[in-house]
């Protein structure tokens, strides 16, 4: 039986695994394992199982992602997420749509210290859909832009998209961070102007709020500037080269806690609740990461990547069509796959593919991390839209009501995806300046 054979037979079974509900990261191990038994020898099989497990949790780059999560675990217990909303609430609240705005800022800005999707969308949400419920909202817009908001998270650094790529294809995370800022920003502003069309639309969609006075949107600035500094400096920190990424994650961790407690907003029982979320999750992303690894020695031998690369890099197409079946498959993927699990299986393999046709690995980075987002917000997975599915439904806002909301910012964010292929300058630039 031919390497190549065993390789396809090792997927089927793995996709097979987890549509009976295996956890992702016990899947691939296990099918990694016996993959390696039966093409190279038990002696490599039981190797591999041994040392991956150690080198992964010994190793200090990927301490960054437990750092950025304890950053974004202290920020949420501590509230500090209500806050963001407020601000942006008392800014743009006073327009068509503007509560609606808001929660997009919001979600951008939280994104920035959250490292997660999920936590994103959960807290915006929380705050935000009573808000605009109370001024008589359309459900599908208050809910689409809070799902599509959240998706953010994946985009705008620190992202744990990002960090799991970065650690896969050897490649910097703090170019990919610093590459992750003006997409992000403008993935915000696209929706942003999807909310003002629609409510020029149908202005009965987004009533006004009442508008802030000064001295209220000195007070919600004043609430949270700390954490717009804080957001700030560890970014700055990190582009300019002051802190590496690890050490930016620390510097953001320990700035989370100090300014929580100063403010009086980090309880012993908070900090304990930080602690279990933060542990919980890493241990969630280094079990995926264990059996990512130990699967992708069965890849590498198999010899699936090249051969892969060598047949559609023989197709009389060029590189950008490659590049656009390679996503359009992304796409169909995200609806079945969570992004971790996406990230795992599919970067080891398309990698090589990608860099062989010469396109640049930090731009490929954020182009596969945008088409993440897209998937949180696609059908039947949508981890997004489930999450604020979930929040709605204590509102009486059915499923079905958010999947309608999400459509025209599915609609910007493929727009979106074709300018910064497009444009590959706009995911560049900064790498370019500062780094």
């Amino acid at each position: 039986m031919s390497p190549v054979l065993i390789g396809i037979i090792a997927f089927v079974v793995l996709f097979s695994l987890l549509a009976f509900g295996v956890p992702i990261g016990a899947g691939m191990a296990l099918v990694g394992f016996v993959g390696l038994w039966f093409l190279i020898s038990d002696v490599a099989a039981f190797t591999k199982l041994a040392v991956v497990p150690f080198q992964t949790i010994t190793d200090y780059s990927l301490a960054v992602l437990p750092l950025f999560l304890l950053m974004a675990q202290v920020v949420f217990v501590s509230g500090m997420g209500r806050d963001l909303f407020n601000l942006a609430s008392k800014l743009l609240g006073h327009k068509k749509g503007g509560v609606a705005m808001a929660a997009v800022a919001g979600s951008g800005i939280f994104a920035a210290v959250s490292a997660s999707s999920i936590a994103t969308a959960t807290t915006m949400g929380l705050v935000s859909i009573p808000e605009m419920q109370r001024l008589k909202y359309n459900p599908a817009l208050a809910t689409g832009a809070v799902a599509a908001g959240g998706t953010m998270g994946v985009l705008i650094p620190p992202s744990g998209a990002l960090i799991i790529y970065g650690i896969l294809t050897e490649t910097s995370i703090g170019k990919l961070f610093a590459a992750g800022i003006i997409p992000g920003i403008l993935e915000a502003l696209f929706y942003i102007v999807v909310i003002a069309i629609i409510c020029w639309w149908k202005p009965q969609w987004g009533p006004r709020a009442e508008k802030a006075s000064f001295s209220e949107k000195m007070k919600a600035l004043f609430s949270c500037g700390e954490m717009v500094v804080l957001i700030v400096f560890v970014l700055a920190g990190l582009i300019i080269g002051w802190f590496t990424p690890t050490e930016a994650g620390a510097v953001g961790a320990f700035g989370a806690m100090v300014m929580c407690l100063i403010r009086g907003r980090l309880t012993w029982d908070k900090f304990k609740l930080a602690i279990m979320g933060t542990l919980k999750t890493t241990g969630m992303i280094y079990g995926i990461l264990i059996g990512a690894l130990i699967f992708n020695y069965l890849v590498a031998a198999s010899t699936i990547p090249y051969v892969l690369a060598d047949h559609i890099g023989s197709l009389p197409l060029p590189p950008y069509a490659i590049l656009g079946l390679v996503l359009v498959l992304y796409f169909f993927l995200g609806c079945f796959l969570d992004v971790a699990a996406m990230t795992v299986l599919t970067i080891p393999i398309f990698f090589p593919m990608v860099m062989e046709l010469g396109f640049n690995p930090i731009w490929f980075g954020i182009i596969f991390v945008r088409m993440a987002e897209i998937a949180m917000i696609t059908p039947p997975i949508g981890m997004n839209t489930f999450v604020i599915a979930g929040i709605a439904r204590e509102m009486g806002i059915d499923m079905t009501t958010v999947f309608r909301g999400i459509l025209p910012f599915l609609l910007a964010d493929f727009l979106h995806l074709f300018l910064l292929i497009l444009f590959p300058g706009l995911c560049l630039f900064l790498v370019d300046v500062l780094m």
